[in-house]
This record gives structure tokens, sequence and C-alpha cells, in this order.
């Protein structure tokens, strides 16, 4: 972005103009899709925890589902049972395993974010409901299944 102040000569006001144009046209350039390794990381590792859980029985509902304040890595289903996972990834344990990094605060998100998709999706019949957590840890991924941890 580039603005003209009244203390510059028409020169720098143009610089401004031509270097701001240069970098609009270098951020043009990169792709809008990429995203921080991080995320890639996240999104292998729920994807993996996603494959764990299904070997296990249970069937994929909704994935990422998220609403202002929350989100949920996975919504599956148990049986009769649907399933609020959260998946957390320590690559070692020395500042604990993933499980122990839900705070009562990320509880409490995860809850009104389960909240409302239920009374999205079965209004005032909702089914029996858990919240697992999916705690993996190294290379290749390990994960620790925890069932019902919480609501």
């Amino acid at each position: 972005m580039w603005f003209t102040r009244k203390d510059k000569n028409t020169q720098d006001s143009e610089q401004t103009a031509e270097s701001s144009s240069a970098a609009e046209t270098r951020a043009a350039e990169k792709p809008a899709t990429r995203k921080p390794a991080t995320r890639t990381k996240g999104a292998e590792i729920e994807q993996a925890a996603e494959h764990f859980l299904k070997r296990q029985g249970l069937k994929a509902i909704s994935r990422n589902y998220t609403i202002r304040g929350g989100e949920i890595d996975l919504i599956m289903r148990h049986g009769n049972v649907l399933v609020f996972v959260e998946v957390r990834y320590r690559a070692n344990h020395i500042h604990g395993s993933g499980a122990e990094s839900i705070t009562h605060h990320k509880q409490q998100r995860l809850l009104k974010t389960a909240q409302h998709y239920l009374q999205k999706h079965y209004g005032a019949a909702p089914p029996d409901c858990r919240f697992d957590v999916m705690s993996g840890s190294g290379q290749p991924v390990q994960f620790e299944w925890l069932q019902n941890v919480f609501g």
C-alpha cells in the first residue's frame, strides 16, 4: 500500500508507488493455497488419526467443524454414539503429551462447538455423545486413544 505525504516531493511518491507495485506483483505470484509447514503437518496427523479410528470401527462424519471461537478436528460415529475427537501431536514428551495440552479453556470451546453442531444437525433429539482425544507422538506417529475424556 502506498500513500503521498505533503512533506515528500513528487519523486519520492513515485518511488513509493513503484516499490508498492513491485511488492504487490510479488505477492500475487505466491500461490494463495500455500500452507505453513505446521498446518500441513497437523492435517497429516489428523488424517492419520482418522484412519486409525476407522480401523477401530468408527465412521467419519465430518472434519474440522468450525464456528467462531472453536473447532472440532473430527466428528465420528461409534455405533450409536457420536464422537467428537480432538487430535493432538507432540514430537516428543519433553513438554508433556498432546492430551495434557488440552486446557480447561480448550475443553469449554470444544463443548460450545459440539453444542452448536448438535443443535444444527439434531435439534431437540441429539444422540449420545462423547469426547475422545487422539494423542500422537514420535516418528512414525504412535497414537494413544483416550475415550470419553471430558464432557
